[in-house]
């Protein structure tokens, strides 16, 4: 069985995915919410997320994503042997960069141009490859069809600007939800979804007979 391509963001109400992390993750066109995640996280959250990391066996990323986490997880010890820290150093890190970077991060190697055959070899490689932040790169996935589960924690705060997955000009994508939605108490919502039907429309009274 092939392995899968799983998406796992953080995002706002309206959409936004950028620098959760930390005020320095990506200032980028003059952010100014880096850490908007922290004041809104709580345990049950943690765990759910701590229990995704614990079955993953490699990370593909883009670039920006991969220095942040290079500068930050060789150096943080987190205890258990099965912590995110442990399990980040330990698996394989595939990074997509259109240039030659140093990727001084220890089994990191670079993506090739060729993503639709780079990611064919890592699901008959892989079981479970997660692909964390990295918006841009995540919008060049989705756009190609190269997923197959995307998990978005949903938080109540709205941010307005701010770099989406979905960006305005599309394109249009059908999901289909693949568990019920979690909730922890602070409000942050797990939607799990793969790929759907293409987009349709229809006349809502015309549906409602039709039920």
């Amino acid at each position: 069985m092939a392995g899968q391509i799983i998406i796992d963001l953080f995002t706002t109400l309206d959409g936004v995915q950028q620098a959760p992390g930390g005020p320095e993750e990506d200032p980028e066109g003059g952010f100014r919410f880096g850490g908007w995640q922290a004041p809104l996280m709580d345990e049950a959250e943690g765990e759910q997320v701590e229990s995704g990391v614990r079955t993953m066996d490699a990370l593909l990323l883009g670039r920006k994503t991969y220095d942040i986490f290079a500068a930050y997880w060789p150096h943080y010890a987190d205890g258990p042997s099965d912590g995110i820290a442990a399990v980040f150093n330990r698996i394989p890190k595939y990074v997509a960069s259109r240039g030659t970077p140093d990727l001084p991060w220890a089994a990191s190697h670079r993506v090739g141009a060729d993503l639709a055959a780079e990611v064919s070899a890592l699901r008959d490689r892989h079981n479970s490859i997660h692909v964390i932040g990295s918006v841009d790169f995540a919008q060049t996935l989705v756009r190609e069809g190269l997923f197959d589960v995307l998990n978005l924690w949903v938080y109540p705060v709205v941010l307005g600007a701010g770099k989406r997955l979905f960006p305005d000009d599309g394109p249009p994508l059908g999901l289909s939800l693949l568990e019920p939605p979690v909730a922890s108490g602070r409000g942050c919502v797990l939607l799990k979804y793969g790929p759907g039907s293409p987009v349709e429309t229809a006349d809502m009274d015309e549906a409602l007979r039709e039920r």
